[in-house]
C-alpha cells in the first residue's frame, strides 16, 4: 500500500512539473506565431492527385 501512494505522489510532482512548463512557456511566447498569418495567403493551396485524365493504361 505504501508503494502506491509513493507512485502517487512521484506521479503528482511529474505532472505539475509538465504543467509548469506548459505555463512557463506559454507565457514566454513560445507558442505565439505572428509570421505564418500574414504570408499563409501567399501560398497555393496543394491539388490533389486524383485526376485520372492524365493516366496511362
Amino acid at each position: 500500500m505504501n508503494v502506491i501512494i509513493v507512485l502517487i505522489i512521484i506521479s503528482v510532482l511529474v505532472a505539475g512539473g509538465f504543467l509548469a512548463a506548459f505555463l512557463w512557456a506559454v507565457r514566454s511566447g513560445q507558442y505565439d506565431d505572428t509570421y505564418s498569418p500574414s504570408v499563409r495567403m501567399l501560398f497555393e493551396d496543394k491539388k490533389a492527385k486524383s485526376d485520372k485524365s492524365n493516366s496511362k493504361d
